[in-house]
Order: structure tokens, then C-alpha cells, then sequence
């Protein structure tokens, strides 16, 4: 500090390569009056997500004219704590992560949290190596993926009925669908055309472009930039996910299976900001089925050619299912028809944020 004192020593702090020391010179920055406001602003456009949110907090409870205009023309952020755990579910790690997201008002004190995916390149499928793993998840390949709005939740039973009292696009939905009540559960037995039919609703309401997550993008959101079995590591246990835990999946204890589906956001999220990748309910991605991965799309896009279209993709397991079947990796095909208490969906946004 007595080197690198004075706001040009912030500066230098602030050109940093370490993000630990960028966060630290930004509280520094407002020591310095309006010129170090103007480098906390600039932060705001920070390559790192982590100066890009330190720098939110500093400013959003300013009432500065300047400041307000440049925190309205972003997108809010909320931060979570991001576990994992080694092979045998013990917690090796904590992290404080953020994330920025928006809110889509359905109407009667019902909101929808989408949350902003960045883009990246990641290896989709798993390894020969993989526990448990099948052939379908092979051969692993290269996928690049844009950025998307993803919710941060599967749909609830509270957004499900408040869609499918909008106008009917091109089937009926029943608004009382689950069999698990609750408004906070998600909804289930669900179809793959009516979670079709909810998207094209919220879509004519809101003018943005809502749909299902391609099966690319589906992964890509689950592993949160990880490459082990799950976003929590080498396994999974009964305390950070809905499943039947009455089988090991690694050298982790036995768990319980709670027989029924759970409240969203009861287990923690992934580095991404998303709850419940892994069980509580199956979800549907667009994609129609392929028995593997020769051909599939390097863009991220939803694989079409070439696929059976009397099946669709479902993804992440659920709370009747073993830690197998709830890997990032693990993908099974279902009737596009077809209903099960077990089989919810999120819902993805690629139109652009507007404030």
C-alpha cells in the first residue's frame, strides 16, 4: 500500500491480472472522491463476474445521479454459496459466488427468476472413466454455448397456474396439474408439448423469446463450469439434493429418499446460480432423441436432424431416482406425450435483457 499509494496506485491495483486484488482497490477507489467513483463505474464492465458484483455493491445504494442511470442499465445481482464435496460427500469447499438475473412479473405476486448464463466452451458427455456412466453419453465432444437467461428454479406450481390462465396458443393446460401439492413444489406431469404450450404463453405475454433449453445448453448449465459426475464434485448426498439416497453412488454414506418432490431451492445451487440441476424432477430440454453423440452440433443449438421425434430429451433426475441417473452427464428419452409425476422443465430466455 505505501508503494502503491494515491489513486494512481488504485489504478494499478485495478489493472491487476488477481481479481482478489481488484476487489479490494475498488472500496479503496471511493477514498478518492469523484475520480474514484469513475473507476468503481468502470468496474461494472469488469471481465470478472466477482469485480463485476463488488462493484454493484458499492454503488447500488448510492442516490448519485450518474450512478443511479449506470446501475439501472444493468442487470441486478444476487450472490449464493457454492459447495463441493470429495468421494465421500464430505464438503471440501465454499465459495461465495454471484450471479445476475431479472424478474418476469406473472401477475398476482408471481414472479419468474431468470438468471444470466455466460457463454463458454465446455465438454459435453462423460468419460470412459465416469462411474456409472452409458454408452449415449459418448463420444464427448467440444460444445461452445451463447449466452442465456436460464430460471433459476423448475417451474413451480404457483407459475405453471399463473401461465395457464394466459391465452391459449395451441393446446389447454390444466392449471391444477401436480400431484405433489404445494405453490413452491415444482409442477409435474407435465407433458413435453404443454411445457411447449407454457413457453408460447409467457412468450406472447413478456415479447421475449422463452422456450425450452436445448440438451447443449440444459449440460452446459448443470456443470457450472465443472467436469466431475456432478456440479458438487466426485458425488452427491442426500443433504445437497433430492434423490434416493438408499444407494451409494461413490464412497459417500446412504442417504434417505424423501419419497416426493421438494420445495426449489431448498438444496444449494451450482456455480452458475441454479437450484436443483440434480433431482427433485426430470426436465424436459427440446432436443428429439439420438442414441449418442456422432453428429451432435458444436454451437450449443437443439440437435434436429436425424433425431426420433416421438421422444424428447430429459435431464437431471429426480427424487424417485438413483445418484446414477441424476449425473450432469446422464440424459434418457421420454414420449413427447407422455406424463409422469416426476417430469417438470425449466424455461430459458435468449431474447435480450431490457431494462
Amino acid at each position: 500500500a505505501a508503494v502503491l499509494g494515491g489513486i494512481e496506485g488504485v489504478k494499478k491495483r485495478l489493472a491487476s491480472p488477481v481479481v482478489e486484488v481488484r476487489i479490494a482497490a475498488l472500496s479503496d477507489a471511493l477514498k478518492y472522491g469523484e475520480k474514484g467513483l469513475d473507476l468503481v463505474l468502470q468496474a461494472l464492465q469488469d471481465e470478472s463476474i466477482e469485480v463485476q458484483f463488488a462493484a454493484y455493491s458499492l454503488l447500488k445504494d448510492r442516490q448519485e445521479p450518474t450512478v443511479k442511470q449506470q446501475i439501472d442499465k444493468i442487470l441486478p445481482f444476487f450472490d449464493f454459496e457454492v459447495v463441493t464435496v470429495d468421494a465421500f460427500g464430505k464438503i471440501n469447499s465454499r465459495r461465495r459466488h454471484s450471479a445476475q438475473y431479472f424478474t418476469e412479473d406473472l401477475g398476482d405476486g408471481v414472479s419468474l427468476e431468470m438468471v444470466l448464463i455466460p457463454g463458454g466452451t465446455f465438454l459435453m458427455g462423460s468419460p470412459e472413466t465416469e462411474p456409472g456412466r452409458f454408452d449415449n453419453e459418448s463420444p464427448q465432444h467440444q460444445v461452445t454455448v451463447k449466452p442465456f437467461f436460464m430460471g433459476k428454479f423448475a417451474v413451480t406450481q404457483a407459475q405453471w397456474k399463473a401461465v395457464a390462465a394466459l391465452p391459449q396458443i395451441n393446446i389447454n393446460l390444466n392449471p391444477d396439474l401436480s400431484y405433489f401439492k404445494g405453490e413452491n413444489r415444482p409442477v409435474e406431469q407435465v407433458t413435453w408439448k404443454e411445457a411447449q404450450e407454457f413457453c408460447a404463453r409467457l412468450a406472447q405475454k413478456t415479447g421475449k423469446i422463452y422456450r425450452l433449453p436445448s440438451e447443449a445448453e440444459w449440460e452446459y448449465a448443470c456443470r457450472g463450469g465443472t467436469t466431475t459426475s456432478f456440479h458438487f464434485g466426485e458425488t452427491i448426498t442426500t443433504d445437497l439434493a433430492n434423490y434416493d439416497g438408499n444407494y451409494a453412488y461413490a464412497s459417500e454414506p446412504r442417504g434417505n429418499c424423501h419419497g416426493k418432490t421438494t420445495e426449489v431451492g431448498k438444496f444449494p445451487p451450482n456455480a452458475f446460480g441454479l437450484y436443483d440441476m440434480h433431482g427433485n424432477v426430470w426436465e424436459w430440454c427440446a432436443d428429439p432423441w439420438h442414441n449418442n453423440y456422432d453428429g451432435a452440433p458444436s454451437n450449443g443449438s437443439v440437435w434436429e436432424l436425424g433425431g426420433d421425434y416421438s421422444y424428447r430429451l430429459l435431464r437431471g433426475g429426480s427424487w424417485v431416482n438413483l445418484a446414477r441417473v441424476c449425473r450432469s452427464a446422464y440424459r434418457v428419452r421420454y414420449d413427447a406425450v407422455g406424463r409422469n409425476l416426476n417430469i417438470g422443465f425449466r424455461v430459458v430466455c435468449s431474447s435480450a435483457w431490457t431494462h
